[in-house]
């Protein structure tokens, strides 16, 4: 089989919300990243086969193909086309596996992996709520309740059922998150993100993270549910962002004078319960080390999503990993998760980490609605 690499790999800086990102359209700013990779990998975007893009919330400013529209916004080549996919928090993790996947068959030889996610203009549950404005049954029909019953399936109960099956206390929680946020503060106070973001509208680094933050105001806050461990602390931020990928086949290497920054070593999918939703990473990583004939130990780097903090200290119990090479910089509870921009983001993240360190092997992996998780292990050159 055909080998995929990056070539490129940039991000925006992930705006908090009410930041300075929150009146950009998403669509200028999926333009910008797509306009800052062609310009720093100095390809031909003609070249380019196709623009695979993960949004979420495809709804209002979102819609309409949200891939073309940026490309084309970005005053890139007609002749390019663009998709725009949904596999929930995943999907341009999951647009990484396409163009990975469409280079390896040998079908093409030049795609773009991008994804982008504006929670302040198109905010989360745009399009559920808009559906249930019309009376329909949104997401859930009749053949859904025979199989699961009438019960709550959200994220937020999802990371409680996880609290109550491992056992971690708000305590517990609280720590890691502050450990997140002191990463995070640490990696942007020493430049550790400066050459993997495009500033855009004036906004040069990310806004989440709260270097002055403490346990005691942590444990301020009010729980999302009563009697709960989950609380706004311990949970993923809303936030604005966008990322993209370019990944060349050998032939493009060639034909373009590319340099290949890291190869994708392996891909994997898997889905675990939708009701828990959120403990896919665990089954579907232990899948792709399998696959790869490796061990966790092989791993240099880490991004696990921090969608809430049960997933990544969960994953690391189950999968008997290093906390010192999961997110070193900070996730997501720190950082932000901007949903469909995210996997991209932390694509960007993992390749410039492997790169400052000199590591070799990267893992990335998230939770995603449906109780499902993508895992992509890649090898840096």
């Amino acid at each position: 089989m055909a080998e995929a690499y990056i070539v490129g790999a940039v991000r925006t800086p992930v705006g908090k919300k009410k930041g300075g990102l929150s009146a950009v359209h998403p669509t200028d700013l999926a333009a910008h990243t797509l306009k800052a990779l062609i310009d720093r990998t100095g390809v031909d975007p003609a070249a380019v086969e196709d623009v695979i893009m993960g949004c979420v919330m495809q709804f209002g400013p979102q819609s309409m193909d949200i891939a073309r529209n940026a490309w084309l916004s970005a005053g890139l080549p007609e002749t390019t086309a663009g998709v725009t996919i949904d596999r929930q928090c995943g999907s341009s993790q999951q647009s990484i596996h396409f163009a990975a996947q469409g280079v390896m068959s040998g079908t093409q030889d030049l795609v773009v992996a991008a994804g982008v996610e504006s929670m302040s203009i198109v905010p989360m549950g745009s399009s559920i709520t808009a559906a249930l404005e019309k009376g329909m049954p949104f997401p859930f029909g009749e053949k859904w309740v025979e199989r699961y019953g009438k019960q709550e399936i959200s994220q937020f109960r999802g990371a409680e059922l996880m609290c109550e099956k491992w056992g971690y206390t708000r305590d517990v929680l609280e720590q890691y998150a502050m450990e997140s946020h002191q990463r995070a503060a640490k990696a942007i106070a020493n430049g550790y993100f400066k050459d993997q973001i495009a500033p855009i509208n004036g906004v040069e680094d990310d806004e989440g993270p709260r270097a002055d933050t403490t346990l005691e105001k942590m444990a301020g806050l009010k729980t999302l549910k009563e009697g709960g461990q989950i609380t706004a602390a311990t949970s993923s931020q809303i936030s604005d962002g966008s990322g993209a990928v370019l990944i060349a086949s050998e032939q493009a290497v060639r034909d373009h004078g590319l340099t290949p920054r890291a190869r994708i070593h392996q891909l994997a999918l898997m889905g675990d319960d939708p009701v828990y939703m959120l403990t896919a990473p665990i089954p579907a990583t232990q899948r792709a080390l399998k696959k790869a004939g490796m061990s966790i130990g092989d791993i240099d780097v880490v991004e696990i999503n921090e969608a809430f903090a049960p997933v990544p200290l969960a994953w690391m119990h189950e999968l008997d990993a290093d906390p010192a090479k999961v997110n070193p910089n900070g996730g997501a509870i720190a950082l932000g998760h901007p949903l469909g921009g995210t996997g991209a983001i932390l694509m960007t993240k993992l390749l410039h980490e492997l790169e400052r360190t000199g590591g070799r092997y990267g893992l990335q992996t998230m939770c995603e609605g449906g109780g499902q998780a993508n895992v992509t292990i890649i090898e840096r050159l």
